[in-house]
């Protein structure tokens, strides 16, 4: 840790700093600044205050085995010492990579059914309210953006909006191709099918962070249609957006409101316009969404869900959980945290 220790120092220091700052006469824009700063550096700043306080507790307990007396206290201090500073300098080097600035964010999520036909689009449902029952577990509020449900009930298309802390953080690395190996309900001869869904998780954006010129859209309004291409009202309350300079399209009819279809599709354009912003200033992210969720081929893939054999298993970090009831219940915590220590463990090797 000694190599970081001014860092440390560094830290502390601008705390103090930004303490006294608040404590005077800063106002308006400079106030508010300064205080989500603070915000995000308290958090460290306790971390390091309780690291150094356990050095300097060892260093107690290693003057203090020179007493006899307090020879047997001071080594007992010290195995328990031994055990929590590593963890606690863990804690601070992981809380001193850099951070993803919509870590903190809501998310939209989309899924789609990609190669398998009738047996995708059912999987995509089931996929689909996985996640809002992953959203219940963690008290967020999942809101449909759009459902379009097809003739067997699978799904054509699903986004929805999950609104709570740090939901990006938690579900970013969702974003790929799902693979499904099971025997669909419509096959006769009981053979395995293999079919693939495609995830996208965006974080959410504010109007602040994406500036949409209106001139820059076309904005065409149709009647919503449901399964099966039957009207489901007479009036023109579907919205299509393009936003010409991207080519991102959104389309939406879920909601009987043209108004509040237009409202629904800002929302994800902004979404989707400001991950490709994040796209292009991160080399390590995707180019653009198409990269970050694949063709949807058989053969890609970042996670398998084999139901004859009861298990999922995410191929990015090798592990296999053999509970696939329990993850279709929303119970991903296990396979999620895997996938963020993982992603922390390499971060942390290429800081070093």
């Amino acid at each position: 840790m000694n190599n970081i220790d001014q860092k440390l120092d560094r830290i502390l220091a601008r705390a103090e700093e930004l303490r006294f700052m608040l404590s005077g006469t800063l106002g308006g824009d400079a106030f508010v600044k300064a205080s989500k700063e603070l915000a995000e550096i308290e958090p460290i700043e306790a971390r390091v205050t309780e690291l150094r306080a356990a050095e300097q507790a060892r260093r107690d307990a290693e003057a203090m085995l020179a007493d006899p007396e307090m020879k047997e206290l001071a080594a007992a201090e010290l195995e328990s010492l031994k055990q929590s500073l590593p963890d606690l300098e863990m804690s601070v080097r992981l809380a001193l990579l850099p951070k993803d600035e919509a870590d903190d964010r809501s998310a939209i999520l989309e899924i789609r059914p990609a190669a398998g036909g009738d047996e995708a689009g059912l999987f995509a449902a089931e996929l689909f309210q996985a996640y809002q029952k992953y959203a219940g577990l963690h008290g967020w509020r999942f809101e449909v953006l759009e459902y379009g449900e097809s003739e067997l009930g699978g799904l054509k298309e699903g986004i929805a909006e999950i609104t709570g802390k740090s939901v990006f953080a938690k579900l970013k690395f969702e974003s790929g191709v799902h693979r499904v190996q099971r025997v669909p309900a419509t096959e006769t001869q009981g053979r395995i099918h293999t079919s693939t869904v495609t995830v996208a998780v965006l974080p959410e954006a504010e109007e602040v962070d994406v500036a949409v010129n209106e001139a820059d859209l076309r904005i065409d309004v149709y009647r919503a249609s449901g399964a099966g291409g039957q009207h489901v009202n007479k009036t023109e309350s579907a919205v299509r957006i393009t936003h010409i300079p991207t080519g991102i399209v959104v389309a939406m009819q879920e909601e009987r409101s043209q108004h509040k279809n237009r409202a629904k599709a800002m929302k994800i354009l902004r979404s989707r316009m400001y991950e490709l912003q994040r796209s292009s200033l991160n080399a390590t992210r995707a180019a653009d969404r198409k990269s970050q969720v694949g063709t949807g081929d058989r053969s890609e893939r970042i996670r398998t869900y084999n139901f004859p054999q009861g298990r999922v298993t995410d191929h990015r970090i090798n592990l296999t959980l053999h509970k696939i009831d329990r993850v279709m219940l929303g119970e991903m915590d296990e396979i999620i945290d895997a996938l963020i220590a993982e992603d922390q463990a390499a971060r942390l090797a290429a800081e070093t």
